[in-house]
């Protein structure tokens, strides 16, 4: 990427960022569609590309949280637990949903705004309407599967909870990183046809 930068400079997070959960299929995504012998990729794939852009953010929100979260839990009360939740992992999501909806946004800014030339206010506006709805419905998949191995899956296999100081912690966050990206594939489809979202 350092010989040959994508077009859209926030798209250098980007693909770092999603290879933490996609790894070879990512590479290989890469590879097709986005890399410096690629052709003019198809509608679907610059979904998927817009579709990672909003992944990007949530890997760094779930990187920062829940890390804070195993070794900070003090800070879980800021998000509603012993007050509005009595289970951490209700907390941690919602300190997951600020931090990555506000990265997201910040993101979807640096896309949107050098894009369409918006002054700041317009381009911090633009990117809400591009990014809620996208970031919600991965985030909506990624707590689905999270919460079946949380209650389900860690329980059964391993007598308890499993937390951020664990690998199989993340081994399952890989994999609720990819049922993200399936939830909120359709969604950015929309987002990027009705021309509130850019194509990446």
């Amino acid at each position: 990427m350092k010989r040959n930068p994508p077009k859209m400079a926030v798209m250098r997070f980007v693909w770092p960022l999603c290879a933490l959960f996609a790894g070879p299929l990512l590479i290989l995504f890469y590879n097709r569609y986005a890399g410096p012998d690629a052709g003019e990729a198809p509608f679907a794939a610059k979904v998927a590309k817009g579709t990672l852009h909003c992944g990007a953010g949530c890997s760094l929100a779930d990187l920062l949280c829940e890390n804070a979260a195993h070794y900070l839990p003090g800070v879980l009360a800021l998000f509603g637990l012993g007050t509005i939740f009595s289970t951490e992992i209700f907390a941690q999501w919602t300190m997951d949903y600020v931090f990555a909806l506000l990265i997201g946004i910040v993101f979807q800014y640096f896309a949107i705004a050098p894009m369409r030339d918006l002054s700041v206010s317009e381009g911090i506006k633009a990117a809400i309407k591009a990014d809620v709805l996208s970031l919600t419905s991965w985030q909506v998949g990624m707590y689905g599967f999270m919460g079946l191995a949380h209650f389900v899956l860690f329980p059964a296999v391993f007598g308890g909870t499993v937390d951020a100081g664990s690998p199989v912690f993340w081994a399952a966050m890989q994999i609720a990183m990819l049922a993200g990206f399936a939830t909120a594939y359709f969604p950015n489809w929309w987002l990027i046809r009705s021309g509130l979202k850019e194509e990446m």
